[in-house]
């Protein structure tokens, strides 16, 4: 089979839950042989969701806390190419470097559509909660805290509807993206191919792999979701270790050329 840019398209292998229990082990190590990298990668990850909880708070947004949280998690692929390319060098018995990871990135024109697509669905997830507070709790609903707005989802029929359609309409949306990105943007960064082609190899994985590909996901979601609980702090950690993980993951999903 050929890609839309005539190229043969990647190969993809099966894979289990081994394959992912042995993926977060060589993430850790990368991390523990590069720590410096990761850690400025997760300090990176975890300034951006301060500042945008700041904003939140300075225009009296609260209440969106809670679904910025979950959907943060969409644009962590995006935040870890860097990282992927650490993992990358190590492998190749290189020294990372700022240099080297820069120049790779800048190098990968491609890269830069796979993160519109993810930047894309996060601003719909955004937006799809904000609608679904004006529609299930007024369009005018405005919360003095987070812990006001969180009484009310628990306490009221109206807030637990919000919860069941927020939650599954969130899920759908994940589901859909880690489809699209969980093997495209360490793809992309490797090899010379399409981010067209590079979504459908990821879409590929995903369906001949279901149960281990969505406990992946399940693992990255609550991670980081977990992590980010303690002022984003803890993606300080989980963020390069996942992001690590998820390149040797790459690598044992796709036959190498």
């Amino acid at each position: 089979m050929t890609s839309i840019s005539g190229k043969i398209d990647p190969v993809v292998r099966r894979i289990t839950a081994t394959d992912i229990a042995e993926a977060l082990g060589q993430g850790l190590r990368d991390f523990q042989a590069a720590p410096l990298y990761g850690l400025a990668f997760g300090a990176i990850y975890a300034l951006g969701g301060i500042t945008i909880m700041l904003c939140l708070t300075a225009f009296g947004m609260i209440y969106l806390a809670y679904p910025l949280a979950a959907g943060f998690a969409l644009i962590g692929p995006f935040v870890a190419i860097g990282l992927y390319e650490v993992s990358r060098q190590r492998e190749a018995g290189q020294k990372p470097s700022i240099r080297g990871i820069w120049l790779m990135v800048r190098s990968r024109g491609e890269l830069g559509w796979m993160a519109f697509v993810t930047l894309f669905v996060f601003v719909i997830w955004m937006y799809q909660v904000r609608l679904l507070i004006a529609l299930l709790l007024g369009l005018n609903a405005s919360f003095s805290s987070l812990h006001e707005f969180i009484t009310m989802l628990l306490t009221t029929n109206e807030g637990l509807l919000f919860l069941a359609i927020g939650n599954a309409v969130g899920a759908a949306l994940s589901l859909i993206l880690f489809s699209l990105t969980v093997v495209s943007f360490p793809l992309l960064l490797e090899r010379d191919v399409d981010f067209v082609t590079a979504m459908v190899t990821s879409v590929r994985a995903v369906v001949m792999s279901p149960a281990p590909m969505i406990g992946w996901a399940a693992i990255i979601v609550v991670l980081l979701i977990v992590s980010s609980i303690p002022y984003f702090l803890g993606l300080l950690v989980t963020l390069p270790v996942l992001g690590h993980a998820t390149w040797h993951l790459y690598r044992r999903i796709v036959v190498p050329v």
